[in-house]
Formats: C-alpha cells, sequence, structure tokens
C-alpha cells in the first residue's frame, strides 16, 4: 500500500487526501489487484494460505478470471446489507455465501496432515 501510494504522490507531487474521492478508488484498486489476482492465480489469498484455505469452482478447478472479478464485486455487494451475504454462510446447506453463489466458487478446507 505504501508503495503503491507513493506513485500517486510523485506523479501529483502531493499527497492524497484520506477520505477524498481519489483515496477511495486507490483502495479499491488496491483491493482489486490483490484479491482477484492472488484467486485468478493461486487460486487464494496470502491470509486462506495460513488456514489452508482455497477458492474453487464447484467441479473443484481454481476459478476464471471472470469468477474472480464477479466475486470480488458480489462480496461488496454481500456488505451492503450489514454484511448479511456473509452471514447468509451460517444458514445456507451448502454454506456459501452470496458471492459464492453468484460467482459459482466455493472456499474448501484443505488439511496438511
Amino acid at each position: 500500500m505504501f508503495f503503491g501510494t507513493y506513485i500517486f504522490v510523485a506523479a501529483l507531487g502531493k499527497e492524497i487526501e484520506a477520505g477524498s474521492f481519489l483515496y477511495q478508488l486507490t483502495l479499491l484498486l488496491f483491493a482489486y489487484f490483490f484479491f482477484v489476482g492472488f484467486w485468478f492465480i493461486y487460486g487464494r489469498t496470502l491470509g486462506m494460505q495460513s488456514w489452508d484455505l482455497r477458492l474453487e469452482t464447484a467441479n473443484r478447478k481454481k476459478p476464471t478470471l471472470w469468477q474472480c472479478n464477479l466475486r470480488f464485486f458480489a462480496a461488496i455487494l454481500s456488505w451492503l446489507p450489514l454484511g448479511l451475504g456473509f452471514f447468509w454462510q451460517l444458514f445456507d446447506n451448502n454454506n456459501l455465501t452470496w458471492h459464492d453463489r453468484i460467482s459459482g466458487t466455493q472456499l474448501k478446507f484443505y488439511t496438511n496432515l
């Protein structure tokens, strides 16, 4: 995040004010490239790797770039109604969140035993 915002500081010649539209857009872009990039290339983020979680399709393959994009933006929608899209997983028969259902993905837990 530090190095990413440095690019804007170097280009603009001044810092980006927290809360400004440009700052919010920068955070969204960094989050987008982090999550979508890791999901697409590795099938998991660094945090998911620590917990032995992987993002898969229903047929146990790595998600496509389209599915990763869809999952990212659908996850934003899952947060809008006070995180209800995430809590939905507790009541879903297949333990899927709204963004899992929308993107056709699921989180799977793998142990290294």
